[in-house]
């Protein structure tokens, strides 16, 4: 081991460390340094003893303290449903036009409607319910199956194409990848709606799926295409387009027929939630 011998610039002891003429200092650590990490280790050793802490074969250390985060959301979820329990037990006894008309009613529902559309709804209709791309714009005036505080409650209950019982159900044909058009008439028909929605469109390409819409489409979207709310079938005259407005967008609709699936809340979320959920999303999303 090499000589330690004290520095002439520093007076500190060296560690008898040298490279390339350069000696290392053995400077010892900051007194307040020392004392932090030695306080650490204390503490550390009484949060041991005190608060749950160590691991073991069939569960844990509790402290002698027993704290339990666990316990503590209880107790906060169990105050809170006291809390609501006056507020809950008005909405489950109330009609949906009776919340909209009581002041202090629809308050209530606003609160919690907020809260629960953005635990269980944003995902999928964004934070301020403008959806995008598959998902319904809940803002605007455009409602596939209706837009009147019991239809929004309804489809909110059932869903679409959520497996319940009482589901939401439309079916679009897929006419090009089942092959029920060729793709001559798939291209046709989509210049067909482009010329319902109000924009240019191929005259003589719209003119052969003229018949074609009145035999295969008619009976949904209506022969005016301006859809059905009782079957779920879109509005192709308006601005609002589901999954996109471009002839490809149109075009691949046609061909496929995409339909989103929505869950049902039923055994999910309690009926006076569905209500404040309805409520809030008519008073501020655009209800019918």
């Amino acid at each position: 081991m090499a000589d330690r011998e004290t520095d002439d610039v520093t007076g500190t002891e060296t560690t008898g460390h040298e490279w390339d003429g350069i000696r290392e200092l053995d400077t010892p650590l900051p007194r307040w340094w020392l004392w932090v990490w030695y306080g650490s280790i204390a503490f550390a050793i009484v949060y041991w003893i005190l608060m749950p802490a160590w691991p073991g074969v069939h569960g844990y250390t509790k402290g002698l303290l027993h704290h339990s985060d666990r316990a503590d959301v209880a107790s906060d979820l169990h105050a809170l449903d006291i809390q609501r329990g006056a507020g809950a037990g008005m909405m489950r006894k109330a009609s949906l036009d009776q919340i909209e008309q009581d002041p202090k009613l629809q308050a209530y529902a606003q609160q919690v409607g907020q809260s629960v559309f953005g635990d269980n709804c944003a995902t999928c209709h964004g934070v301020g319910g403008t959806g995008g791309k598959g998902y319904p714009n809940l803002r605007d005036d455009v409602w596939l199956w209706g837009g009147s505080l019991q239809d929004i409650q309804h489809t909110i209950t059932v869903g679409v194409r959520s497996g319940h019982p009482g589901q939401r159900l439309s079916q679009m044909p897929a006419f090009g990848r089942d092959e029920l058009l060729p793709p001559a008439t798939v291209s046709d028909l989509t210049e067909y709606v482009v010329k319902l929605s109000g924009r240019p469109a191929d005259a003589a390409a719209a003119a052969r799926a003229a018949p074609v819409f009145a035999e295969q489409c008619a009976s949904c979207h209506g022969v005016d295409g301006r859809g059905m709310q009782s079957v779920g079938a879109p509005n192709l005259t308006d601005g609002e387009w589901l999954y996109g407005a471009d002839r490809t967008a149109i075009r691949g609709q046609i061909h496929a027929g995409n339909g989103g699936v929505m869950p049902t809340w039923e055994s999910r979320l309690s009926p006076e939630t569905i209500k404040a959920l309805a409520v809030y999303i008519h008073a501020n999303a655009g209800g019918q």
